[in-house]
């Protein structure tokens, strides 16, 4: 089935749900099966909403899929949902000895209408902890204990039980309640609660309107003439002819595989240090799958010429017939980009949703 095409703009606003591939009770794994990642995937969202200039709203993990409610000032949401995807699989395969792909890439980006539309959405996707399962059908006060609990969501923080994410804009949401600045965090949390016992029927039948969006009749009708647009775009036969053309990854994803494998940060790979194959390793890899030219990659790793970089991508097969680990590791990163980009190939041949 032909993936539906993203629709893409200065200052859209996404409910982006991602799940685990295929069917996680099969396997007995789960995407988030500790703290330990629960806490590594907030660390790549974190760094990664910085990178990628994002407003996010608020976050919710669960086991086996995550939700995220954020806006793209630079219409970008492909390129950072594909930045986190690929940072948080090389990460869990190598924690947990796995192989091949572990989110779902047609993860699901409904665009929303702000105000009242992503109040309700914020209600909804915060509530989901005590909305699945077993908990569901919980008493109210059970709920409501075990939301005001629950560690791996924005929540706690909105209504005023953790320190707040330096990550999280909490601003447009809490704007939305009424009294003083200082009541903000109370009434959110009333707001959100109260959604226990009357269930918000007009929100229901809105998320349920359209595939592509959530809001008014006026709004699900202009994303979806975006839309069209979009598919009428794609389906030209210049387009077309050209699909089988691979775009290289961008230097972020490269450099994001290379840091999670080797356990370093990226200014590593830019630090001149005698007999280190670090910049040789990210030389290389940029080269073959960024397609970054010598000059271009000693702009980025700073080293002295395009010449250097030559010297020194010619010197690694020595440095790794000397030393298994680093050829291990070499090994692993190559795998992983490569795999990231025959990824994004499929993608070039298919439009992604």
């Amino acid at each position: 089935m032909a993936r539906h095409l993203r629709v893409e703009f200065p200052g859209a606003i996404y409910h982006v749900t991602c799940r685990m591939v295929g069917d996680w009770r099969r396997e007995q794994t789960l995407l988030f099966k500790d703290e330990a990642d629960r806490t590594r995937f907030l660390e790549r969202l974190s760094e990664r909403v910085a990178q990628y200039h994002i407003r996010l709203f608020l976050f919710v993990c669960m086991t086996n899929h995550f939700h995220l409610v954020f806006e793209t000032p630079e219409a970008n949401c492909s390129k950072f949902m594909q930045s986190l995807s690929t940072a948080y699989t090389v990460y869990h395969n190598l924690r947990h000895g796995r192989h091949g792909h572990l989110l779902d890439g047609r993860y699901k980006a409904k665009l929303v209408e702000g105000d009242d539309y992503l109040l309700a959405l914020s209600r909804y996707v915060h509530l989901n902890p005590v909305c699945v399962g077993s908990m569901k059908n919980k008493p109210i006060e059970e709920r409501i204990k075990a939301l005001r609990t629950y560690p791996w969501s924005s929540y706690q923080s909105y209504i005023g039980l953790r320190k707040a994410f330096d990550f999280v804009d909490y601003g447009p949401l809490l704007s939305e309640m009424s009294g003083k600045r200082r009541e903000w965090a109370k009434r959110y949390r009333e707001f959100v609660e109260s959604g226990l016992a009357e269930n918000d029927e007009d929100f229901q039948i809105a998320l349920k309107e359209s595939p592509r969006s959530i809001g008014s009749d006026g709004f699900r009708a202009w994303i979806d003439e975006l839309y069209q647009k979009r598919v009428e775009t794609h389906a030209r036969p210049e387009d077309v002819s050209f699909r089988h053309i691979t775009e290289p990854l961008p230097t972020d994803d490269v450099l994001a595989i290379l840091t999670e494998i080797f356990g370093v940060e990226v200014d590593e790979f830019k630090r001149r240090r005698h007999d280190s194959p670090l910049r040789a390793v990210a030389a290389r890899s940029l080269m073959r799958y960024a397609g970054l030219s010598q000059r271009g990659v000693a702009d980025l790793l700073k080293v002295g010429s395009g010449a250097a970089v030559c010297n020194q991508i010619n010197r690694l097969p020595g440095k790794l017939a000397k030393d298994r680990r680093l050829r291990r590791q070499v090994k692993q990163a190559e795998e992983a980009i490569a795999k990231a980009y025959h990824q994004q190939a499929e993608k070039t041949d298919r439009p992604s949703l």
